[in-house]
């Protein structure tokens, strides 16, 4: 896998993933940044999020769940000293669908943060990582 940031003018810089994708981020205006685009740990909160969360879906859906949403809150405290890293970090998934089985999307985000979610596991060496859930009926 492979990446390009370039410098964009101040404290703001474009990411450009190998599939092709971009995205803007920007540092605080405190250290010059405009506010043009999310701070580089928060992409990493949002990458954590996304990689759970289709982790997730596709377990449930594998396991015949009617899964019609899925939204990860996401919570997370850094260390006060530099380098300032995820300490303490808490998704709260909310899951809405059909029927759903409640030990089904425990086991799924179980299963996600245990053996699949590279980077839950990768941000778990310096982060305790805590999950829970909520299921939403959608008739």
């Amino acid at each position: 896998m492979k990446a390009t940031v370039a410098w964009a003018g101040k404290a703001s810089f474009e990411g450009k993933s190998e599939s092709g994708h971009t995205v803007v981020m920007d540092g605080s205006p405190d250290i010059g940044g405009e506010n043009r685009g999310p701070r580089p740990m928060e992409l990493l909160l949002l990458g954590m999020g996304g990689c759970t969360s289709i982790d997730v879906m596709l377990i449930l859906g594998k396991g015949r769940q009617d899964v019609t949403d899925c939204v990860a809150h996401i919570d997370a405290e850094r260390a006060p000293a530099e380098p300032k890293v995820f300490t303490k970090i808490h998704v709260h998934f909310v899951v809405s669908g059909r029927g759903l089985d409640p030990k089904r999307v425990e086991k799924a985000i179980h299963l996600s943060a245990e053996k699949y979610c590279s980077a839950s596991i990768m941000l778990g060496k310096t982060a305790t990582i805590t999950h829970d859930f909520e299921i939403v009926e959608v008739t």
